[in-house]
């Protein structure tokens, strides 16, 4: 409580330094982390799911990226200078994705994004960007949804153009009239990997249709990229799109983004392209020995598909056994998705074969905001039972949870639910 007072003195957004850690009365103030397990400034453990907002799928202090910022640390912060780590972190990312040609670094995904944004523009000609409901991209303004406060309207509605995902006939009558730069999707479906998912035909029938009209496609795997596969999501989808940005996983938790792809839309950076048509990338922070020492070592073990197909398995038996539990009381709630688990309420429309998919196809009922209060109530009923989520939005997984980690967090969860009910808080249905 007292930490927290003096954050709202400093820190505007409820005393937070990102809007989704705010939480009424707060959440808590932690001082260490290791594997699955964190621990607050009272001595409290928690079984963390927000796991770095999706960066550490290896875990909290993995000991081989514990023991690369260390040895770095001591050789160099920062040196100013080109360096053999970010060389070394580039051969690895493209040893994942060897159909991507050319890599740059950036301090973070929205970045990446960013650029990619400016590069498509240079190399079509074009101004106009498309992009998907609820697909989150950053919040730059040419990112943003339109109506987004603080940004600017006329640029939103001149140069940004979004429409329904998962409807081919919309997308290709956007794209034929042939004044799009790039088409943004966010990997695996809007919000986290796919709190909306994205139909796999739709999917796979858009490289050719941005072939056809000239429209650079980007795959936004900040949150996906190494987290699926050690080709990301793109690589379980078998397409192949122009321009990649990633984040959060490559780096080993620290802040870091990358934009990957066709070394022709890339040749903007080279200092030998026509001025006219030259990129002058700035940013400190780019490919830095010690984000770079850190996303080496990461790669590594992110290269042999071993964290993830664990990750992948821990999170099979939370949706599992949490669906169980919620049939059997009767709670209008789902678990679903793949490594990132997404937390339902709502109406059950169906009872899909496949649990990574949600039990509606209703985007409105996926993406309630009249539910965020409750989900604020949920949250705290986890924290107090030893569960951190994502604002109980999401489960975050990781190499590091176990089965007994599993077995609390379904029993928290059920419990927490069963008290909502008696409080009247939990409304689902």
């Amino acid at each position: 409580e007292n930490l927290h007072k003096r954050a709202v003195e400093f820190f505007a957004g409820n005393g937070a330094t990102h809007f989704i850690r705010i939480l009424e009365p707060f959440r808590p103030y932690i001082t260490r982390a290791i594997g699955s397990k964190k621990w607050d400034v009272d001595g409290n453990e928690y079984i963390d799911y927000v796991m770095g907002h999706g960066a550490l799928i290896l875990g909290h202090s993995h000991p081989l990226i514990v023991q690369a910022l260390q040895e770095q640390a001591a050789r160099g912060v920062h040196y100013g200078e080109n360096h053999e780590l970010e060389v070394e972190w580039a051969e690895l990312i493209k040893s994942m994705m060897p159909w991507m040609e050319k890599v740059e670094f950036f301090a973070c995904g929205n970045e990446a994004n960013m650029m990619a944004v400016r590069l498509a523009r240079l190399f079509t000609g074009r101004k106009k960007v498309l992009r998907f409901e609820e697909h989150f991209h950053g919040w730059a303004d040419q990112l943003t949804l339109p109506g987004t406060p603080g940004t600017l309207p006329e640029h939103n509605l001149i140069n940004t153009t979004t429409i329904p995902a998962n409807a081919p006939d919309i997308l290709e009558r956007e794209l034929a009239k042939k004044e799009y730069a790039i088409l943004l999707t966010e990997g695996g479906g809007a919000h986290l990997a796919g709190q909306v998912p994205l139909d796999d035909d739709f999917v796979r029938a858009i490289p050719e249709l941005t072939r056809k009209y000239g429209t650079i496609w980007l795959i936004d795997e900040v949150v996906t990229g190494f987290r699926d596969s050690p080709g990301g999501w793109q690589a379980t989808m078998g397409v192949q799109p122009d321009l990649t940005s990633l984040g959060k996983c490559i780096s080993g938790g620290l802040a870091a983004g990358a934009l990957v792809g066709r070394g022709d839309i890339l040749e903007a950076f080279n200092s030998k392209t026509p001025a006219e048509r030259r990129i002058r990338h700035t940013g400190t922070w780019n490919g830095n020995p010690l984000t770079a020492a850190s996303g080496v070592a990461a790669c590594k073990l992110l290269k042999t598909g071993e964290p993830q197909k664990k990750a992948a398995e821990v999170a099979s038996w939370l949706r599992n056994a949490g669906n169980i539990a919620l049939k059997e009381r009767g709670i209008s709630s789902r678990l679903y998705g793949r490594s990132i688990i997404h937390i339902y309420f709502g109406p059950i429309d169906y009872e899909p074969s496949n649990d990574t998919l949600p039990p509606t196809s209703d985007i409105k009922k996926l993406v309630n905001p009249a539910l965020m209060p409750m989900r604020e109530r949920l949250c705290l009923h986890m924290l107090q039972r030893g569960i951190a989520t994502l604002v109980a939005r999401a489960f975050v997984l990781s190499m590091a949870h176990s089965k007994e980690d599993i077995d609390q967090t379904v029993n928290a969860f059920v419990d927490s639910l069963n008290a909502m009910t008696k409080e009247g808080t939990l409304k689902s249905g």
